[in-house]
């Protein structure tokens, strides 16, 4: 834990204050200067730009040269020049006009808090036609990825054949040149473009800034992709000899070691014939064998075994005995014997009332 009073905090809104020539009255005792090559291509926008290009570097009393004849462009410090650090400002705008960034952009390089960054991407990988898909794959469909990262570091990025073009404040260039070379390397720039937007919202909470941002930030683990089909026929290679293969035997060498080629032709054409009868003997019982298939009977199932009725419940074979008794007693449709015996003495009590 460390206390927020020892970290060096900076109040909002405050920048360095400017070199001026009162920090360096004498100014510089030498004069540099430095040179780069443009190509073909940017010798037109070059030529209408380059009185703009003087007329800022002009303001730090560094002199600007066009030299289309060899295709250069020079800047140089002149006497009145007290900035050291102008020159390589002025080298850096220059490089960035070669590498095809507008004036508009490339001018901002000459501010304090503005720097720049020219990352070499063509010798990363080797494959042409994989170099270009990467490359398209920082750029997005219609330039959307590369918008994102550009809103996320707040630096300009153009891409441009072997080499991307950052300009911008120094935070941004590094995060910049880390999402380009993971490019290069597979990695989808989606990832890291994730991973800004989770520590763009972090970095607005005063409470965090202590601690580590290590758990709330996305881990992307990179899968194994599955091995390739191997093919089912396999070509594999004979072992080198420096011998020759064995000369194969002709027919006489055959007849000869089986002792055919003594024979007569009498005794040739009866073993052929004998050979042809044997054949025809294995077709003709072959043949036999499959029409007799059809006449074999099927297997047939097993009988399934019924099972034996349960005997849980024991049957009363005397209350059985006495109902049949009693049925054969009775007449169809008679009265049972109680109800003919009260209909009786009924019928008697009747008879003495009377």
């Amino acid at each position: 834990a460390v206390d927020e009073s020892e970290l060096l905090t900076v109040p909002d809104g405050w920048k360095e204050p400017a070199f001026t020539r009162e920090d360096n009255p004498r100014g510089l005792l030498e004069e540099s200067s430095f040179a780069t090559l443009f190509p073909k291509y940017r010798e037109a926008y070059l030529k209408e730009c380059w009185p703009l290009v003087q007329k800022a570097l002009g303001e730090h009393y560094v002199n600007a040269a066009l030299d289309l004849i060899e295709g250069s462009m020079t800047v140089t410090t002149t006497k009145k020049t007290f900035d050291p650090y102008a020159i390589i400002r002025a080298r850096d705008l220059i490089k960035l006009l070669a590498r095809s960034v507008p004036f508009e952009q490339a001018v901002r390089i000459l501010q304090d808090d503005v720097a720049c960054d020219i990352i070499k991407i063509g010798s990363l990988v080797r494959k042409k036609e994989t170099f270009i898909k990467r490359r398209a794959r920082l750029l997005g469909p219609k330039g959307s990825t590369l918008k994102a990262l550009e809103l996320l570091t707040n630096c300009y990025i153009m891409v441009q054949g072997n080499t991307v073009s950052a300009l911008g404040p120094f935070s941004g260039l590094k995060e910049v040149r880390k999402v380009v070379l993971d490019t290069m390397k597979n990695i989808h720039p989606i990832y890291n473009i994730k991973t800004l937007m989770i520590k763009r919202e972090l970095a607005k909470d005063p409470e965090l800034r202590t601690q580590s941002w290590e758990r709330f930030l996305p881990k992307f683990k990179q899968k194994n992709l599955k091995k390739r089909k191997e093919p089912k026929k396999k070509n594999i290679k004979k072992e080198y000899t420096p011998f020759p293969p064995p000369q194969p035997e002709s027919q006489i060498d055959k007849e000869l070691a089986s002792g055919e080629y003594f024979l007569k032709e009498r005794q040739k054409k009866r073993k052929q014939m004998e050979e042809i009868k044997a054949k025809q003997a294995d077709a003709v019982k072959r043949r036999q064998e499959e029409r007799n298939k059809a006449f074999i009977p099927p297997k047939e199932k097993p009988a399934v075994k019924t099972k034996k009725a349960s005997t849980e419940k024991k049957i009363d074979i005397e209350a059985i005995k006495e109902k049949v008794k009693n049925a054969k007693k009775k007449k169809l449709g008679a009265l049972p014997e109680e109800e003919v015996k009260l209909k009786i003495a009924a019928d008697e009590k009747k008879k003495k009332k009377k």
